[in-house]
């Protein structure tokens, strides 16, 4: 019997060894189906998902539903029925009238509001304000995550992480009279200023500071809990990336700057954009309650400026509209943000599906 040699064989068209044939029918995929392309299993997965019948999906997940029942309730409740009130914005409300009853204006709720140079002085210190809280106290929670992480000794790690998460559960009105006994005219520091016979520092009390102010606070009561995001973050990163670049010369620094950040990357820009979209609301509570003190040329912020306009002041209708008007501009910036995350690569918050 004749035999072919190699060279024949790559010569020969006609001429199939069994063991390519056996190959490629186990590589062919069944009739009727399309070879999935690379990098497109998660998404035929979720075909096949969806294709299952209901009452099979039910009796899987029904526990998880169930244990979604209440926080959903909860979102309609006191988040979705309380935006069908914005439809005051367009009315002239009258409380004993009531929505059903009272007469439409239009936009004209929105003219006078934009004609009100309140509302534009409190548009600036939001602005303001946010500025400054983006850039002072966005960093420090990733700043103190990564001491937490590199503290050798676990002992130490849960003692920082407990007395940094502790000030978040204090209320605002219990802060603020903190920094008074600490900060104010008569407080501990302008003691110990007027013992050593040094005039005393109006921390509580200057317009001009009240931003620095302002960030101080909300770093000692939420940059702690703001941390735990990040410490999730960095839980995930492999440690044998740092065991290599170790092996490889890498110091401290660099094993920081070449595999921590990037590693975080993603968390990064993910609460950054929540932190844009969610920009003009700077708070209530911590500004309302040193309002007073510093004047409200410097504490007036949308916030406050929608509670004495349509609370204090009876007008619902302006109010809703100030109000309405921040979650639009919210809205947009929250989009804005999006769309610049997708554009560097990032996935962001909410992303189009591929192929669709």
């Amino acid at each position: 019997m004749e035999t072919s040699t190699p060279m024949d064989a790559k010569s020969t068209s006609t001429t199939t060894e069994p063991s390519t044939l056996t190959t490629s029918a186990t590589a062919a995929p069944p009739r009727g189906t399309e070879p999935t392309p690379h990098g497109a299993g998660a998404r035929s997965t979720r075909r096949v998902k969806a294709k299952l019948p209901f009452g099979v999906r039910w009796r899987r997940d029904w526990q998880m539903v169930l244990m979604m029942v209440p926080g959903v309730l909860f979102l309609i409740v006191f988040f979705y029925l309380p935006v069908l009130g914005n439809v005051v914005a367009f009315q002239d409300f009258q409380p004993y009238l009531g929505i059903m009853h009272s007469e439409w204006n239009g936009l004209q709720n929105f003219v006078n509001l934009y004609a009100n140079p309140d509302f534009w002085d409190a548009l600036r210190n939001t602005m303001i304000l946010a500025g400054v809280q983006l850039l002072l106290f966005f960093p420090v929670p990733l700043a103190m995550a990564l001491i937490v992480d590199s503290l050798v000794s676990n002992r130490i790690r849960r003692a920082f992480q407990t007395i940094a998460y502790l000030p978040h559960f204090l209320s605002w009105v219990l802060v603020i009279a903190l920094f008074q006994q600490s900060l104010g005219g008569a407080g501990f520091v302008n003691n110990l200023l007027r013992q050593a016979g040094l005039d005393p520092i109006p921390f509580m009390t200057n317009p001009d500071t009240f931003p620095l102010l302002v960030v101080g606070q909300l770093i000692w009561k939420d940059a702690g809990w703001a941390m735990i995001i990040f410490l999730a973050a960095l839980s995930a990163v492999d440690v044998s990336l740092y065991e290599a670049a170790a092996a490889d010369g890498a110091g401290r620094w660099r094993r920081l700057w070449h595999i921590t950040l990037p590693s975080m990357r993603t968390v990064i820009v993910l609460l950054l954009i929540l932190r844009i979209g969610d920009i003009l609301s700077v708070g209530f509570e911590q500004f309302i309650l040193q309002r007073d003190s510093v004047g409200p040329g410097a504490a007036e912020v949308l916030d406050t400026f929608t509670y004495y306009a349509g609370v204090v002041g009876g007008d619902w209708s302006s109010g809703a509209a100030a109000g309405l008007a921040k979650g639009v501009v919210g809205a947009l910036l929250l989009w804005g943000a999006n769309s610049i995350a997708h554009r560097l690569g990032e996935p962001g918050i909410f992303q189009k599906r591929s192929g669709s």
